[in-house]
């Protein structure tokens, strides 16, 4: 029986690309032994950012109520958990914070229109545009290269990226998940049962997906 991962979490979540590592490093350590697909779900940690969005430091002091060295510390402690688990981020940091929506609908698409497979390179290659290249999300051009780096069609994406196409889908499923008690990620949801909340280290997936696939076969 293949283990089903529903992952809820958003571009412009550090911890979310953490959470992603620590899990890819689990499922490398499991190898064949345990059929896993992995299902990416959006959340909005800012939903109302306007365009151009907020420079980083001013965002989270305001957001958190820390001074900035207090935010720098901070970030450099999820730096390093990044490096840890093959995620390395920019040098210097993200410079600002933005709207992530437009990123969500490509997520969307390439799981409707290609496979899971296809759908987790797409999201890695946009966390990988935000937190290891720091490139500006707002300029659509950015998200594009993350598509064409996935291996999806980059025509395809510029035409969803030019229209309304998936808001209301993406929307839909925003709402699910927050109507579910989701407020904070990332949020690991298996086979919708179980859940695992922030970035966990691999050991700690490895351990849960172990222990629910030993259950799962003791029911079947």
């Amino acid at each position: 029986m293949v283990i089903k991962i529903d992952y809820v979490s958003d571009i412009a979540c550090p911890w979310c690309a953490v959470g992603l590592g620590g899990l890819e490093i689990a499922l490398k350590n499991i190898g064949d032994s345990i059929p896993v697909e992995i299902h990416f779900q959006p959340f909005e940690l800012n939903p109302q950012m306007p365009p151009g969005g907020q420079e980083v430091f001013e965002h989270l002091t305001q957001k958190y109520g820390k001074t900035v060295e207090q935010v720098r510390v901070t970030q450099d402690s999820i730096k390093a958990r990044a490096a840890e688990v093959g995620f390395p981020f920019h040098p210097e940091g993200r410079k600002h914070v933005y709207n992530t929506f437009d990123a969500h609908r490509l997520i969307y698409w390439a799981g409707l229109e290609y496979d899971p497979a296809a759908q987790h390179r797409l999201k890695r290659e946009l966390l990988i545009t935000y937190f290891t290249l720091a490139v500006n999300l707002d300029d659509k051009s950015n998200l594009v290269a993350a598509v064409e780096r996935a291996g999806l069609d980059t025509t395809r994406a510029k035409n969803i990226l030019d229209t309304e196409e998936f808001k209301a889908e993406v929307r839909a499923q925003q709402e699910k998940y927050t109507s579910m008690g989701i407020h904070s990620v990332p949020s690991i949801i298996i086979n919708d049962h179980y859940l695992l909340q922030g970035a966990q280290p691999p050991e700690a997936f490895e351990q849960a997906l172990r222990q629910i696939a030993a259950e799962t076969d003791d029911k079947n």
